[in-house]
């Protein structure tokens, strides 16, 4: 039976730590200092209370990192301290350069450290979650393991640390940002007396915008003239005392392909090459201004 030390069953955590019970494995569980629910929670999940994180520690096998991103190095400080040398998994939504400095951490233990990330809803009641893994085989095999047939599917990237961090940034800062800006146009369509019609507009839009990543060159052709567009929403934004940031990050992002005016052909290598690009002109530049007052009938916004 592989024995799993996880810290801490917030509502994900326990719902992972639920998953691996389910599969077979033993999960321990720190209640000291944590609160009513977190121990309702642990104990509905079936985890077991450990008195202490060494002696958590010393029957483990994995140990799992499931908390809030900005706890999780002093999380895998304190496991390194205690020299463990099992398989170490921060599952946290982390920077790879945090990451890396995670692993840096376990480098004089002979730790097997595995970057993971956490897709979808805590994998309880019948929903499903996914657990993708980088970084030492022998440590995401146990992983594999463990959530053998369970509602936490576990992919390998096979790939090094950083590349699991990588995916949940990226598919999280388009997820998180994208609930956030729908907040702020619906309360600026609440503001002016029109959210009925903003939500029959949004029935219409397309669902699959992040998997759509064919129309990038499209955006990267028009960001000439929706850049200006950002600058109006943003100032429409303000008058109604909403945030404006969002808008003007936009149009700061829509400078870098400024210079791809209607290239409409152009590749997705050129188009994310441009994003890294800081050469680009600022709001104010001649060119800048005649792109954001001319009007070209022949595309769609």
């Amino acid at each position: 039976m592989t024995t799993m030390t996880l810290l801490h069953p917030g509502a994900m955590g326990a719902a992972v730590g639920e998953q691996a019970v389910q599969g077979g494995a033993r999960v321990l569980w720190l209640p000291d200092g944590r609160s009513q629910a977190t121990r309702a929670r642990a104990g509905k999940a079936g985890l077991e209370e450990c008195g202490s994180l060494q002696e958590a520690l010393a029957a483990s096998d994995v140990v799992v990192s499931l908390c809030p991103p900005q706890a999780a190095e002093d999380v895998a400080r304190q496991v390194a301290y205690l020299s463990y040398g099992g398989v170490f998994v921060d599952a946290n939504a982390i920077s790879p350069h945090r990451m890396e400095r995670v692993t840096a951490l376990f480098s004089e233990h002979g730790t097997a450290v595995v970057d993971g990330a956490v897709f979808g809803p805590p994998p309880t009641g019948g929903r499903r979650a996914s657990l993708s893994l980088s970084g030492d085989r022998r440590g995401t095999q146990a992983l594999v393991d463990a959530f053998d047939g369970t509602d936490l599917g576990v992919r390998v990237l096979e790939r090094p640390i950083g590349a699991a961090s990588a995916l949940k940034m990226a598919f999280a800062g388009f997820q998180k940002a994208a609930r956030t800006l729908a907040a702020v146009s619906h309360a600026l369509a609440e503001a002016h007396g029109v959210a009925g019609e903003l939500a029959e507009h949004a029935r219409a839009m397309p669902a699959d915008i992040l998997a759509d990543s064919d129309y990038l060159p499209s955006v990267a052709a028009r960001a000439w003239r929706w850049a200006p567009e950002m600058h109006e929403i943003a100032e429409t934004l303000r008058q109604a005392g909403l945030p404006d940031q969002i808008a003007e990050a936009t149009a700061s992002v829509m400078l870098r392909w400024e210079g791809d005016k209607d290239r409409f052909d152009m590749s997705l290598p050129e188009v994310f090459a441009h994003l890294h690009t800081e050469d680009v002109q600022k709001p104010g530049d001649e060119a800048s201004g005649d792109h954001g007052t001319r009007c070209d009938r022949d595309q769609a916004p």
